[in-house]
């Protein structure tokens, strides 16, 4: 599947960074870093089957949980950390961008955009929405935490965390979205940090 958030996070990573990729799933997104930026990449990751894949790409990874943060990792180890696609499946978000933006000199930060208008329509049909992104039923979804793009820019305010950068998509169609972004976009990739 095409991952606009990976073409994106490519191009905000610099050549020869050190990148911590949480939630690392097989190790696609850091085996482009490493091959096409040069970047030293560590992953995280909890799944077993996942961890043995990205081993098997090369990767350096921990099997671990988020939920216990990232108290082995020093203040600033990271010019980027990154959770792709991986923040509504977590328990406390406060405690995970907290962490992120300690152990990394900046953080990306992607998720699906639960106020797409396709996701809206579901939901007045009275119905839990289910797609590519999203493609669980309530009853069996890892995602806990589902948020909009608005919802995102309110807790980011909130806490005084700097928006560098934000790019959104329309997945369906694999278009950026330039303009209502919180009703046209299903994909959301945030460039954060504290200055």
């Amino acid at each position: 599947m095409n991952r606009p958030d990976f073409d994106v996070i490519a191009g905000w990573v610099q050549p020869g960074e050190r990148v911590l990729d949480l939630g690392c799933g097989d190790g696609t997104l850091l085996a482009r870093l490493i091959e096409t930026r040069g970047v030293r990449g560590w992953g995280i990751e909890i799944d077993d089957t996942k961890v043995l894949a990205a081993i098997g790409r090369g990767i350096n990874v921990i099997q671990g949980d988020l939920e216990g943060g990232l108290a082995g990792f020093e203040d600033g180890a990271f010019q980027h950390v990154i959770l792709s696609q991986t923040l509504q499946a977590m328990k406390n978000i406060e405690t995970i961008v907290s962490e992120i933006l300690r152990v990394g000199r900046e953080a990306v930060v992607s998720f699906p955009n639960f106020g797409y208008w396709k996701h809206r329509m579901d939901i007045m049909d009275g119905h839990m929405p289910v797609s590519d992104r999203l493609p669980y039923a309530w009853y069996d979804t890892p995602n806990i935490h589902l948020c909009t793009i608005a919802d995102f820019d309110q807790f980011c305010a909130d806490r005084h965390i700097t928006l560098r950068e934000r790019k959104v998509f329309d997945e369906s169609t694999g278009r950026e979205i330039t303009e209502e972004h919180n009703f046209l976009g299903s994909l959301a990739v945030y460039r954060i940090t504290r200055l």
